[in-house]
């Protein structure tokens, strides 16, 4: 079992590119990690690290040694996992990411009631709004939407979430309701900025089957959807949300959907599409496939 622990201690080293983040990734004390390390290179007569203060690098010996062993344990998890699958348990640990909004709306509740089916299976969700590393950060699944979705991942499409361009009823009452989409150049726009890259989220929209993109006037821009709501009901400005943030908002009347065909034609705002994100060495997880089946059986009902 130490040996095991030793393995472990290394291979969370190396792809975390320190003893300190591999020790707060496995929940362990940075001297535990250290002297894990230390027992390996005694049981093998080998230096497997180079550490400096600032970062460790592998040494010959050390390189050769995580290529071949890091596909035998990653061998020795699949094959408990599968075992598990078969006896109808899911173990091990599941790491999960998803954007702050989303994760917090839709998938937090989703996250819960998986992890109450399967009491052997330690669970967690991270929720941030960057872009998340699969390896370093030991993550199983990430869930994200096209705009963000990224080469070397294999992305599987779990909803689409309709999206309503919105306002109060005291800010339209002051400034009116836009008619069609290039209206808005016109109006104060709460807009979204990506905090990965700093882009603005541009607002698209169908209009008789041809995408349409208009040029707005972004009166406050923020990194935060939450945020974003509030301005909204505040009546600062019209802003475009999914539905399932607003939904509560949209039938207590705090907020009204604009292009609904009431005012001026019927305008469809672009539905956002999100993805299950995994690598290709976990494709055949059991757990993985066992929460990417509930998460899109539930994101249906």
């Amino acid at each position: 079992m130490d040996q095991f622990r030793s393995i472990e201690s290394f291979l969370t080293t190396v792809e975390c590119g320190s003893i300190a983040a591999a020790a707060r990734k496995m929940g362990v004390t940075a001297a535990a990690v250290s002297q894990s390390l230390r027992r390996l290179e005694n049981e093998l007569n080998v230096l497997l690290l180079t550490r400096t203060t600032r970062r460790i690098s592998l040494t010959e010996a050390g390189a050769t040694y995580y290529e071949r062993i890091k596909p035998l344990v990653a061998g020795l998890e699949a094959a408990a996992e599968e075992i598990s699958e078969r006896e109808g348990e899911a173990t091990g640990r599941l790491r999960i990411a998803a954007s702050v909004a989303y994760g917090r709306h839709r998938i937090a509740a989703i996250v819960g009631r998986f992890a109450s089916m399967h009491p052997k299976l330690s669970v967690e969700l991270i929720l941030a709004d960057r872009s998340v590393d699969h390896v370093s950060e030991d993550i199983d699944i990430s869930i994200r939407f096209g705009l963000l979705l990224e080469p070397g991942l294999i992305a599987q499409k779990v909803s689409t979430e309709p999206m309503f361009l919105c306002a109060a009823p005291s800010y339209l009452e002051r400034r009116g309701w836009p008619s069609i989409p290039d209206d808005l150049g016109h109006h104060d726009c709460l807009t979204f900025r990506f905090p990965v890259d700093g882009r603005q989220l541009r607002w698209s929209f169908n209009v008789d089957g041809v995408r349409v993109t208009p040029v707005l006037k972004s009166f406050v821009m923020a990194n935060d959807i939450d945020a974003l709501v509030e301005m909204a009901i505040a009546g600062v400005g019209i802003t475009r949300l999914g539905r399932f943030i607003i939904g509560d908002h949209l039938d207590r009347g705090r907020l009204v959907p604009l292009f609904t065909g009431t005012h001026g034609p019927r305008i469809d705002p672009e539905p956002f599409d999100f993805y299950a994100c995994y690598l290709d060495r976990r494709s055949k997880s059991p757990k993985v496939r066992l929460f990417i089946d509930y998460l899109k059986q539930s994101l249906r009902d």
